[in-house]
């Protein structure tokens, strides 16, 4: 029997007082038993498969160097505000977050899972990795042991090194809009905007181009929600392609495509 959403509910419930705390404790009972008839049934859809893998994932990787900062958890609660998730999804997102930190947490049997729900094909895989970047990044900017973790759940989603590289290359460098960028050299804007589409400065006029199609095609968010991304986090797809539309445009201008 579960108990992690009996625990979490009641503590949150303990701040109304008793009756919140029972509240709480059988809304959390619900949820419980909900995820164990899930598991039971082996029901789940990639929608489902991405939320658990995300927190779950989350959680493995800021507890790398045996210990969870407040800066790690404030990165893991940052990325549920992005992803504007109700209070039963925080609720959800902070057990899995619990449940990955744990020291018999099975890495390989999640990704397995991930894997057979969302197909490369789907841009799910994408998505996935760069929400561990961002959290990873915010929570100890990516360094020893949580690179490491990370750089295996990249590879177990068929990414290479080079793809993990370009894409952290992005986050890193943020968006090549005024409002990202502003106050910043329109020779930064320029970097920026190439590492947002994964080309190399001296590209082709086409390979730019194409860049832009692949970086489209792969983060609309028509098609990650067709795909199974879970409407918790549409936010964060729409976001990304609004990056990706500006960053093409700058280039656009600047080599006078047309």
């Amino acid at each position: 029997m579960g108990w992690t959403g009996k625990i979490i509910g009641a503590s949150l419930g303990a701040a109304l007082g008793p009756v919140g705390a029972a509240v709480g404790a059988f809304l959390g009972h619900q949820y419980d038993s909900h995820v164990e008839s899930r598991q039971a049934a082996g029901a789940a859809g990639p929608q489902e498969s991405f939320f658990r893998a995300t927190f779950l994932v989350m959680g493995h990787v800021a507890k790398a160097d045996g210990r969870v900062s407040e800066r790690e958890i404030a990165a893991a609660r940052s990325v549920m505000s992005a992803l504007r998730l109700t209070p039963p999804q925080v609720l959800q997102a902070i057990a899995l977050f619990n449940s990955g930190k744990r020291t018999d947490f099975d890495l390989n049997g999640e990704l397995q899972r991930l894997c057979t729900a969302c197909s490369p094909q789907s841009g799910l895989r994408s998505v996935f990795i760069e929400i561990q970047l961002r959290a990873a990044l915010a929570g100890n900017d990516m360094s020893g042991l949580a690179r490491e973790r990370v750089t295996r759940v990249a590879l177990a989603l068929g990414f290479d090194a080079a793809s993990l590289g370009r894409l952290e290359a992005a986050l890193r460098g943020g968006g090549s809009g005024s409002g990202a960028n502003a106050g910043i050299s329109a020779e930064a804007r320029m970097a920026a905007a190439y590492r947002v589409l994964e080309v190399e400065p001296d590209a082709s006029d086409a390979d730019v181009t194409k860049a832009y199609r692949r970086q489209m095609s792969r983060n609309h968010p028509d098609k990650l929600k067709a795909n199974g991304l879970p409407d918790s986090m549409l936010e964060h797809a729409k976001e990304r392609t609004q990056q990706i539309r500006e960053a093409w445009e700058l280039l656009r201008e600047k080599r006078g495509l047309g």
